[in-house]
């Protein structure tokens, strides 16, 4: 069996070391990448440390990968070699259900095959972006433009499409005020594609200190999240939460005007409550969205191509193992502006 150069944890919350991983082999419809770069998504701390569930270790996380096509399969006709290519949060899903038939793979009622920490459907294990390769079916394959930055592009391929998804459904644009909830790796992609969508975009944040970045991303406003309950109800047509935070979900409700949507891409430790009256007095909506199919988010790469939206990243040198480990840590302590991004030819 082929093998990769890999960063891997071995055990919930074990150091990262290098090691080479197995590789799956090139079949008939089979796209062979050679990873350039891969987004470190806070996902990749919770399924590392067990914090969701039980992990399946080894683990090789990362599921924001930008890369080059290093060879095809026999029946590959979408893609050739040299292709600039993303692959995100999954890499196979049933094909036969309902959601998959309308190209919403991510909510495929088999379940999809995750990129890592997953099981492929022969039960083998799935290894994900932390690593120099990976080989992966056609259909789950996305063209990333030319004209982006590979590094700054690996975030879209999970913060992006989680952000996209959502406004788009619930047809953000023009003539709407939109909040994105907390300004960190998904946030601040809420806000450069709700500015871009043409909506009037304000973040909603804890503190002061992303006010300029917020604006240079097109925001029209920062607003302190405990000085808004009072000056900015019935303000808001949809808000966006991001955060993982413990929410004044009754508060947030009353900035929507009547028929606004509270969005939930975020996930926060605990369950959150409300009170029905914040509902049925506005007719006003709580609803949530899970990344995107394959083709929302090729939508999105185009998009990005179109209007030069990427990630704002710090680029990480691998070299060093702990270098993940220390990453990790910032992450969790929201010090980061605004995704860590791996340069794999340092792994």
């Amino acid at each position: 069996m082929p093998t990769t150069a890999s960063l891997v944890t071995n055990a919930p919350g074990a150091p990262f070391t290098k090691q080479q991983m197995p590789l799956r082999e090139l079949g008939p419809d089979s796209v062979a990448i050679r990873i350039l770069y891969s987004g470190i998504c806070h996902s990749d701390i919770h399924q590392a440390r067990d914090e969701w569930f039980e992990g399946i270790f080894p683990m090789v996380p990362g599921h924001e990968i930008v890369g080059d096509v290093t060879a095809v399969g026999a029946a590959v006709e979408r893609f050739k070699v040299g292709d600039r290519v993303g692959v995100g949060t999954f890499v196979d899903s049933c094909r036969e259900c309902e959601y998959c038939l309308v190209g919403r793979e991510n909510y495929c009622l088999k379940g999809n095959v995750q990129t890592y920490n997953g099981r492929h459907y022969d039960e083998s294990p799935s290894f994900g972006g932390y690593a120099q390769d990976i080989v992966v079916d056609q259909n789950y394959v996305l063209s990333v433009p030319a004209n982006l930055d590979p590094a700054a592009a690996a975030p879209l391929l999970c913060a992006g499409i989680t952000l996209w998804s959502p406004l788009k459904h619930w047809k953000v644009g023009p003539g709407m005020r939109v909040a994105i909830l907390g300004l960190g790796g998904l946030g601040h992609m809420g806000v450069k594609f709700s500015a871009a969508l043409g909506a009037e975009t304000y973040v909603l944040g804890h503190s002061p200190a992303k006010a300029q970045d917020a604006k240079e991303f097109g925001a029209v406003e920062y607003l302190v999240t405990d000085q808004v309950f009072e000056t900015h109800k019935n303000f808001f047509d949809v808000i966006v939460n991001t955060t993982s935070a413990d929410l004044n979900v009754d508060g947030l409700l009353s900035l929507l005007r009547v028929g606004g949507s509270l969005l939930n891409v975020g996930l926060p430790g605990s369950s959150q409550t409300y009170d029905p009256f914040s509902l049925v007095t506005g007719l006003k909506s709580i609803a949530g969205a899970n990344t995107g199919g394959i083709a929302d988010t090729q939508q999105m790469l185009d998009f990005c191509g179109e209007h030069n939206i990427v990630s704002t990243i710090e680029l990480l040198d691998a070299s060093d193992p702990s270098t993940i480990d220390h990453a990790y840590q910032r992450v969790v302590g929201s010090d980061v502006r605004y995704r860590f991004v791996i340069d794999a030819k340092t792994i």
